[in-house]
C-alpha cells in the first residue's frame, strides 16, 4: 500500500486566504467610501443643485418681468402673450454603485384663489381689491437628505421678489420692482409693479427629480394711483424677508425714507404677521401700483384669464 504525503502541498489553502484578505480589504475600502465620502459628495451635489435652482428662479423672474413690461408698454403685447417656458430642476439622482438617496422637489403655483393670508392692504384700497391685493406666488420646495441635514428649503417668487426660506428664517435674494421718488419735501411716491399669478386646476403643481417647465404669459394689467394714503400693510408667510427688502441697512428700498417720511414696523414684535407702513406726521405717501396678471402653469398650453 502506498501513502501520499500532503504536508508540503499548501498552495491551494494559501490562495484562498489571499483571496479572502483581498475581498476583506476591498470591503473595508468600500465601507470607508460609503460612510465617509458618499455623504460629503451627495451634500455637495445637493448644495450645487440649490444654486442651480436659485439661478433658475432668477431667470424665471427675468422672464416674468420682461413679459410684464412688454404687456404694460403695449409695444410688445403680442409677444408678451406668447407663452415662455422656464426650466426648474426639481432634484438630482443618487450616486451609481453606492447606497445614496435621491433628492427631489416640487413646484406649486398659488394664485389669487389660493391666497388667504398674503396680501397688500392699502388705505384706501384700489378698486376691485376690497380686501387687499393678493400676493400670489410660485414656490419651489427642495427635499434634500444631506444638505443642511435634510432641512426643508424653499425658493419663493412672491410680489416680484425672490425669497429663500429655511428653518432659521427667510432672506431676500432679489427685491421686488418697487421704487420711491421724492415729490416734495413732505411727499414721496411709491411705484410698484405687482405680478398677479393665475393658474388652472391640474396645472399648478409638479414634483419629482427631473426638470419641469414653468410656462408664463402676460394676460392683462391695471394701474391704480392713490394720493395721501393712510397706511400700507404687507401680510406674508415670509414677513422677515419682506422686512429685509424694505428697510435693511444701505440697500433696503425704503431705507432712505425711514424715520424721515415714513414709519415701518411690525404689527407684533414677537410673532409678526404683517408690516405696517405709515406716513409720519406732516408727511404724505402717494402710490402708483400696476397689477399685472400673468398666466402660469407647469404643463403645456396657455392660461387665459376670463
Amino acid at each position: 500500500m502506498r501513502y501520499k504525503n500532503f504536508k508540503n502541498h499548501k498552495f491551494a489553502v494559501a490562495g484562498v486566504i489571499e483571496a479572502l484578505l483581498l475581498i476583506g480589504l476591498v470591503a473595508i475600502i468600500l465601507a470607508l467610501i460609503q460612510y465617509n465620502y458618499v455623504p460629503q459628495i451627495m451634500e455637495e451635489k445637493e448644495a450645487e443643485h440649490m444654486d442651480v435652482v436659485s439661478n433658475q428662479f432668477a431667470q424665471l423672474k427675468s422672464v416674468i418681468d420682461s413679459q410684464s413690461l412688454m404687456g404694460v408698454l403695449g409695444s410688445g403685447e403680442t409677444l408678451a402673450r406668447a407663452p415662455m417656458s422656464s426650466p426648474i430642476t426639481l432634484g438630482n439622482k443618487e450616486l451609481p454603485y453606492f447606497v445614496s438617496a435621491r433628492s427631489s422637489g416640487q413646484v406649486n403655483i398659488y394664485d389669487k384663489n389660493d391666497v388667504i393670508d398674503s396680501y397688500i392692504d392699502i388705505d384706501p384700497n384700489p378698486e376691485n381689491f376690497t380686501y387687499g391685493i393678493p400676493l400670489t406666488s410660485i414656490v419651489y420646495r427642495g427635499y434634500n437628505f444631506y444638505y443642511l441635514d435634510g432641512s426643508p428649503l424653499y425658493y419663493i417668487l412672491e410680489g416680484g421678489s425672490i425669497i429663500l426660506q429655511q428653518n432659521q428664517g427667510g432672506t431676500i435674494l432679489v427685491q421686488p420692482a418697487m421704487a420711491v421718488e421724492t415729490i416734495s419735501p413732505s411727499t414721496i411716491k411709491i411705484n410698484y409693479d405687482i405680478p398677479l399669478f393665475k393658474s388652472i386646476p391640474g396645472k399648478n403643481y409638479t414634483g419629482g427629480y427631473l426638470d419641469c417647465y414653468v410656462r408664463t404669459n402676460y394676460t392683462s394689467h391695471e394701474t391704480y394711483s392713490k394720493n395721501n394714503i393712510n397706511f400700507i400693510n404687507i401680510s406674508s408667510d415670509y414677513i422677515e424677508a419682506w422686512n429685509q427688502s424694505l428697510i435693511n441697512n444701505d440697500n433696503g428700498i425704503l431705507w432712505d425714507y425711514y424715520n424721515d417720511y415714513i414709519d415701518v414696523d411690525f404689527d407684533d414684535p414677537i410673532n409678526p404677521t404683517k408690516i405696517i407702513i405709515q406716513p409720519l406726521p406732516g408727511k404724505t405717501i402717494n402710490v402708483e401700483i400696476t397689477i399685472v396678471e400673468i398666466g402660469v402653469q407647469t404643463g403645456p398650453g396657455i392660461v387665459y384669464i376670463n
